[in-house]
């Protein structure tokens, strides 16, 4: 699973991660979008704020302009609470948190998740060779394991007169590889004392107000 590069060249997307990451952010994505607009998103463990924002799109501007780029706007922005998760150094960043991912193809598991390709769930390691790279994924308990109509706990209870005893089921592990994902996001974990969360890292990959001010894009028109 590579950065996306949607509609982007590949040595482009190159030239830009090589100047985001040398202001000392992470590159997490570059679309091209309707109308002329090239959106970058880029991220960093002390969070992204405006004036980050404000930064690489000045920079990149000019490079834009020494490179001669075709675009007509530049939106350079934090990837929000559901962030995407594209490289083996995003999984292992975010190690313990919960996420949504597709696969290419479904996976053997037990219970409701058995066949599926999306997945929800907490991401418990991630290990193996770069380029061999596998995922352990503990799987969400919210959906129950099917039952068949008529059977179950709950249903025995409803037949005696009874309320349902909610049982409880041991955690469900799958193992598959990071070639094999589509697609992945962060699950945004909410805290309503103030903060928010993606996986211990705060609100947008930052955190309380600093995060908040980077949902104000920054944006420039190329001149």
């Amino acid at each position: 699973m590579a950065g996306s590069m949607s509609g982007v060249r590949a040595d482009l997307y190159e030239t830009i991660e090589r100047t985001v990451e040398g202001l000392g952010y992470e590159l997490v994505d570059v679309e091209r979008l309707a109308a002329g607009l090239l959106r970058v998103t880029l991220d960093s463990p002390q969070g992204v704020r405006l004036e980050d924002c404000e930064r690489v799109s000045r920079q990149l501007s000019h490079l834009f302009a020494v490179e001669d780029v075709d675009y007509e706007r530049l939106e350079v922005s934090s990837p929000g609470l559901d962030r995407p998760l594209k490289r083996a150094r995003d999984f292992a960043r975010f190690v313990g948190a919960e996420m949504q991912v597709q696969l290419a193809e479904a996976i053997p598991a037990e219970g409701a998740s058995a066949g599926r390709k999306r997945l929800r769930g907490r991401l418990l390691e991630i290990g193996g060779e770069p380029g061999g790279e596998l995922l352990r994924f503990e799987l969400s308990p919210d959906d129950p394991a099917p039952r068949r109509p008529g059977s179950g706990a709950a249903s025995k209870a409803k037949k005696a007169g009874k309320p349902g005893k909610k049982v409880e089921r041991a955690p469900i592990v799958v193992e598959f590889a990071l070639a094999d994902v589509v697609r992945a996001k962060l699950v945004p974990e909410l805290d309503f004392r103030g903060t928010s969360g993606t996986g211990g890292t705060g609100g947008m990959s930052g955190g309380g107000a600093e995060a908040e001010s980077a949902e104000a894009n920054a944006r420039s028109k190329k001149q």
